[in-house]
């Protein structure tokens, strides 16, 4: 009878677990560009010459990193809510409510930004300092330095750290299952506590996640190999 409760179809489970994988590979994907982009941009402004913008942004990294993801979650969940309801107010616009998806993304971003920050930080560092002085030898100014010199080669340097945050992030989108969204472990959960056959469909999520897994260390194995060929 368990084998049957995962099958297709009305009478199983099998699409409820499939679709909660698709969302948190969605919510996964999502939450790349926004937090690898922010952590750049991070990185970036920890080598302004403003001591002030230099402490702010240290001190974004290391809250975020400092508190459990899930408090990062509910922090953003909750305060956006707030932030949200009472700009409502005093606009004089109806309530609305805070998609839990895009809470998710948001919060998420926010502990993949001050992580990768730290990445891309040793990404330029890790560029010759004689590629930086001879491209402000021939007139080039920081921002063309940085756009033309830094910048190609920093997906290299970075690409191995930022797949281990990759990895990561896989296992903390079941953190937005609190928020009452339908991803893997949500959708296990709730087949386990119907079927009451928890060990079944937590050993099934369990599964697919390191199906996941392997899948994107596959594709980082090979970008890898694509990116360092022209240095082999």
């Amino acid at each position: 009878m368990q084998s049957l409760a995962l099958i297709f179809g009305p009478d199983g489970w099998g699409n409820l677990l499939l679709e909660g994988a698709l969302v948190t590979v969605a919510l996964a994907v999502t939450t790349v560009p926004f937090g690898f982009g922010a952590g750049l941009l991070l990185a970036v402004l920890k080598g302004s010459k403003s001591a002030v913008i230099r402490g702010l942004c240290e001190g974004f990294t290391t809250f975020f990193r400092g508190i459990p993801d899930l408090l990062s979650l509910f922090l953003v969940y909750f305060g956006f809510q707030a932030l949200i309801d009472r700009l409502g107010r005093l606009a004089g616009l109806p309530h609305v409510e805070l998609n839990a998806f895009v809470a998710g993304v948001i919060a998420l971003s926010v502990v993949v930004a001050a992580y990768s920050s730290e990445v891309w930080v040793g990404a330029i560092k890790s560029v010759a300092k004689g590629q930086i002085e001879a491209a402000q030898s021939l007139g080039l100014t920081p921002r063309q330095v940085f756009r033309r010199v830094v910048l190609p080669q920093l997906w290299r340097i970075a690409l191995p750290g930022l797949g281990n945050i990759w990895t990561i992030l896989l296992k903390d989108t079941s953190l937005i299952s609190t928020l009452a969204v339908m991803d893997l472990l949500r959708a296990a959960s709730e087949a386990s506590r119907y079927t009451r056959s928890p060990l079944l469909f937590y050993s099934v999520a369990a599964g697919l996640y390191l199906v996941i897994s392997i899948a994107s260390g596959v594709l980082q194995a090979h970008l890898e190999q694509r990116t360092n060929k022209a240095y082999a």
